[in-house]
């Protein structure tokens, strides 16, 4: 009894070292595998009836933990999603809004530095992208910026190293040289980061013919024309239509390749793009090839990842480490694949709101089961917080998953979500936009240039978000409550309002815009 009062109290006061003497359970490691841009679509877990890729590595998580089909992201874009990983915090909180002028402040807390504190080796292989140099980490290995698929420049603890090869593998492989060369007496965490499958989706060599020139099954929306919907809708520009280059298309190679991964590349490619060539598409016809040339490159490079991820689960299995272990998969944000005709992200919507989570945690994780708590990745630092026994800061927004992962959810978890997305004038011109998510509806706020308008839908009549109820009357009592219930969330959250003047940036040189904006839904 004495120990325990001891406990609480140290706990109450913020001290993360585990008492000398006190019968504490064993503090368990922590595995983060976080990729880029990967579509809950494209786990065969999340059972996505075109059925367009197996993940048998990444479908053991299911298995043997927790998937949670509606965990969110607060800013769908890379960097942002980033900086709430580490923090917990929102970007108005941690100061990340956007990948073109953004920086991370290395100086504030994160979950590396509450858990190297208490003891933990800390460890972050592969992608950052955060433009200042990692904090809170024993050992960093990492892609400057966007980094590149073959033969990558990275930076380990500030050298720069290149090595020859392919990212994923890369990652993959400094990683598990990390966790064999550890020091096995202290509790760990390793973030494996992987590039991919971010665009310009470049598989590894031996992936190249992974789907036999296969015909893919096409999403019902690839023609969408966004009648029902607004201006920014309208105005974007991340269609497969419009806006792929030929480096994505891959009519032109990547410029890094080594003589012997030229030759396989071309190989393999040159002579199907000489048949596009000679086909001289149009149209539907012209589209439909574009999308099926990037699903096999988007998908060719998922192989890479299972496989990667196959390698740190059957690392963990043989050293002994999977009973104590916390494994997490999940990426920065959904994306497009071919949905409203697009690729990226950017938006509230489904797609790209809604990013994969499966989390293994023997002996706590409920093995097998699923679960539409709305959830997010503001909730993994925390998460990984307490299951250390290290005490969860005041500031941090997000809530420890472990009651969930128990399927014991509480009383009074969120049954809303707020969503913001900064980064206009931008790349393909998503104009900037928050809203507000529960588990039926949207309303959403784009409000720029000039007071914007507004758009509601509602997923269990229109799932596929094609057609904005705003202003209907038979919607007046719904959009009353969801009004009210952003301006709580907004409060609650502390939403600066106007933006604050750190989000700004310069209109870009060019953008794409019809010559006459549609009406308003």
């Amino acid at each position: 009894m004495r120990i325990h009062s001891v406990l609480v109290t140290l706990a109450a006061l913020g001290f993360t070292q585990p008492v000398p003497g006190a019968d504490a359970p064993k503090r368990p490691n922590i595995v983060v595998i976080f990729s880029d841009d990967h579509a809950y679509q494209a786990i065969s877990a999340y059972g996505n009836p075109l059925k367009l890729i197996e993940t048998p590595n990444i479908d053991r998580l299911a298995t043997a933990g927790v998937r949670f089909d509606r965990c969110l992201v607060p800013n769908s874009i890379c960097g942002p999603s980033r900086a709430t990983l580490l923090t917990g915090k929102y970007s108005h909180i941690n100061g990340f809004y956007n990948n073109t002028n953004s920086r991370f402040d290395g100086s504030q807390t994160t979950f590396p530095k509450l858990l190297q504190k208490a003891g933990y080796q800390t460890a972050l292989v592969g992608k950052w992208h955060l433009v200042s140099q990692p904090t809170g980490f024993d050992y960093w290995h990492i892609l400057p910026g966007q980094g590149v698929y073959y033969n990558p420049l990275m930076a380990r603890n500030g050298l720069l190293v290149r090595h020859e090869g392919y990212a994923t593998d890369l990652i993959t492989d400094f990683s598990l040289e990390w966790l064999k060369n550890r020091d096995a007496s202290k509790p760990f965490l390793l973030m494996c980061q992987h590039k991919a499958p971010h665009r310009e989706w470049c598989p590894a060599i031996r992936h190249l013919g992974h789907d036999k020139d296969r015909k893919y099954p096409e999403p019902d929306t690839l023609f969408d024309d966004y009648a029902g919907r607004g201006v920014a809708e309208h105005t974007q520009d991340m269609t497969i239509a419009r806006t792929m280059t030929d480096i994505d298309l891959k009519l032109k190679p990547p410029g890094n390749l080594t003589p012997d991964q030229k030759k396989q590349w071309d190989a393999y490619y040159e002579p199907r793009n000489q048949a596009f060539r000679e086909a001289k598409l149009e149209g539907k016809d012209l589209v439909r090839w574009k999308y099926n040339r990037y699903l096999h490159d988007y998908l060719g490079c998922l192989k890479a990842v299972d496989e990667s991820v196959g390698k740190v689960l059957d690392y963990l299995d043989r050293e002994g480490l999977a009973e104590n272990t916390v494994v997490i998969y999940a990426s920065d944000q959904g994306f497009y694949l071919g949905e409203h005709g697009w690729f990226d992200k950017r938006w509230i919507f489904e797609e790209s709101l809604r990013t994969p989570l499966l989390v293994r945690w023997p002996g706590v994780a409920k093995a097998g089961s699923t679960t539409r708590d709305i959830v997010s990745i503001l909730d993994i630092a925390p998460t990984f917080l307490e299951a250390a026994g290290v005490h969860i800061p005041a500031e941090v927004q997000g809530k420890s998953l472990i009651p969930i992962l128990k399927g014991q959810t509480p009383d009074d978890w969120r049954k809303s979500f707020y969503y913001h997305y900064y980064e206009h004038p931008g790349p393909h011109s998503v104009r900037r936009h928050y809203g507000v998510v529960t588990d039926r509806y949207k309303l959403v706020h784009f409000y720029e240039p000039g007071g914007g308008y507004w758009e509601l839908f509602d997923l269990k009549t229109d799932p596929k978000e094609l057609t904005s109820v705003y202003g209907k009357a038979e919607y007046a009592a719904t959009q009353t409550e969801l009004t009210n219930e952003l301006t709580r969330l907004r409060k609650d959250l502390k939403v600066p309002d106007p933006d604050p003047p750190e989000t700004a940036i310069a209109p870009a040189k060019k953008a794409t815009v019809p010559k006459k904006e549609p009406a308003k839904p």
